[in-house]
């Protein structure tokens, strides 16, 4: 592609990644892209996805899935997953992160589902789900606190009905696996000066490729993907908290603000700044119509 379409491309793509206060602990995301990778990640909430236009492809435990228009992607707490165009002309969406504390607040008041409730499936054809997560979005920018709760209500309970089940408990843990989890606890607590996976595997009593299988089983991900992911976590705790962004790159380990923005976008979608000030982290408060606030991307 010339310089000139990609920055005509580069215009195109905007997105926006924000709280409000009518639902405090869900994140939003409205956002259309066309040449966008988000790399291996994770989320601590669930991603409730509604395709507008387009179609968007991602990897799921290892199969590459599509969704397209009036269909939503779905997808569980720590599940590692990407996210691209499916077509050459991209695709629009509007998310919804509701926490785990809200979904399963709703789903023991409305469903039968025992233990931790969740997606069974990474994509569902589901028009009118899709439609309500587009209202939860416009009374939000109508600044509607009793309709965005409402409809947030109501979508997250049809879902869990009609695309839920009851997520598996967590199997015994065998010796790998708990050699995957001391080197999780080991680089989160040496986040700014990680170890290599031969410093990490000697440490830990094993060798770099059964401690680097052990982690893949266990996380889904190999321990510098795993590493990353963690950061930008922790960036996103001290962006709410409303620590500069040139500040938390050192903080979670990262070697300057341009390597923090870039791994930043690649996972959430918007830059660190943008970020910041949709959640309120510099103490603004966030609350215009449809696409004003959006951010274009430029990389």
């Amino acid at each position: 592609m010339a310089i000139g379409e990609r920055a005509r491309v580069q215009v195109r793509e905007r997105a926006r990644h924000w709280r409000h206060p009518a639902l405090p602990d869900v994140d939003l995301l409205r956002a259309r892209y066309i040449e966008k990778t988000f790399i291996q990640h994770t989320h601590e909430a669930y991603v409730i996805a509604a395709i507008t236009k387009g179609v968007e492809a991602f990897q799921h435990r290892g199969t590459l899935v599509r969704v397209g228009v009036g269909g939503l992607a779905l997808v569980n707490p720590d599940t590692p997953h990407t996210g691209h165009a499916g077509i050459p002309e991209g695709w629009t969406y509007s998310a919804l992160y509701p926490g785990p504390e809200v979904v399963a607040a709703i789903a023991a008041e409305t469903t039968s589902l025992r233990g931790t409730a969740g997606f069974s499936v990474p994509v569902a054809g589901d028009p009118y789900a899709s439609h309500l997560v587009t209202e939860v979005h416009r009374a939000i920018d109508e600044d509607n606190a009793l309709a965005a709760d409402t409809m947030l209500r109501i979508v997250v309970a049809h879902l869990l009905r009609h695309h839920g089940a009851s997520l598996p408990a967590r199997t015994p843990l065998g010796a790998g696996a708990r050699t995957a989890m001391r080197a999780r606890d080991l680089l989160r607590a040496r986040m700014t000066a990680p170890p290599s996976l031969e410093e990490l595997a000697t440490e830990l009593g094993t060798r770099p490729f059964a401690l680097l299988r052990a982690f893949r089983a266990v996380y889904g991900m190999p321990p510098h993907t795993w590493l990353t992911d963690a950061r930008v976590r922790r960036a996103r705790a001290l962006l709410d908290a409303g620590i500069p962004p040139a500040r938390v790159a050192v903080e979670v380990g990262f070697t300057d603000q341009p390597h923090l923005n870039r791994h930043f976008t690649r996972i959430v979608g918007v830059p660190p700044g943008a970020y910041q000030r949709g959640h309120g982290g510099r103490r603004k408060n966030v609350q215009d119509g449809p696409g004003t606030a959006s951010v274009a991307l430029s990389g």
